[in-house]
């Protein structure tokens, strides 16, 4: 058995005070986002971890690239067919997390995921490199394969096919927009006594703000 309770680290780099945030969590998740990417190394400043209930009813998390943020929301895109876009279609409550450990942040937010538009969808389709549209087709993500070298092969007929040719948009394949309802900004401090800061929508579509303890 391996021992881990004397892995620790005392978080001293910065603060989370009412007084210096804004009114949505929007344009604090705005400002923590470009501070990350402007004054670390963290090299997929975007990465963020997406939970959902299956329909296996556990939970399951996995790493995935959010593309877009705005006063709407997050987006990210995925195969609508895979387990996780399964998941998403039946219970669209879903769990956004970014941990920046270089800046001792953290950011969680609850929303509801719905499916972006065709056009919101062919937009950053038409942006990607050629190989990643061409894997988007060949991926029947989450189902189980006899080996790669059928990945692969698939791969290199495409290849072909669509050589000198656009590629187009599969219909399996496309954008959710998480709508938040609540964000929680976790700010590491010395002690163990961290700032937390908790953004819950209303009925009026303000926020409201409160401090919770660590």
């Amino acid at each position: 058995m391996e021992d881990l309770s004397n892995y620790r680290k005392s978080y001293e780099k910065s603060e989370l005070l009412e007084t210096t945030i804004p009114e949505d969590p929007i344009n604090l998740f705005h400002r923590w986002f470009y501070e990350t990417e402007e004054q670390s190394d963290t090299e997929e400043v975007n990465a963020m971890t997406v939970s959902t209930i299956g329909l296996d009813g556990f939970p399951k998390a996995r790493v995935v690239l959010l593309k877009k943020f705005y006063e709407e929301g997050f987006v990210f895109y995925t195969n609508y067919e895979s387990e996780k876009g399964k998941a998403i279609e039946a219970n669209p409550n879903i769990c956004l997390s970014f941990f920046w450990h270089s800046m001792e942040r953290q950011v969680i937010i609850k929303g509801i995921a719905e499916k972006t538009t065709p056009s919101a969808s062919d937009g950053y389709f038409d942006t990607r490199p050629d190989g990643s549209k061409l894997g988007a087709i060949v991926s029947n993500q989450s189902r189980v394969i006899a080996s790669r070298t059928v990945l692969e092969e698939k791969l290199k007929e495409l290849e072909q096919q669509f050589q000198g040719k656009d590629i187009p948009r599969p219909a399996f394949w496309g954008g959710f927009l998480v709508r938040p309802i609540e964000v929680e900004f976790w700010q590491g401090r010395p002690n163990r006594l961290h700032d937390r800061i908790r953004y819950q929508l209303q009925e009026d579509y303000f926020w409201k703000i409160e401090r919770l303890a660590p």
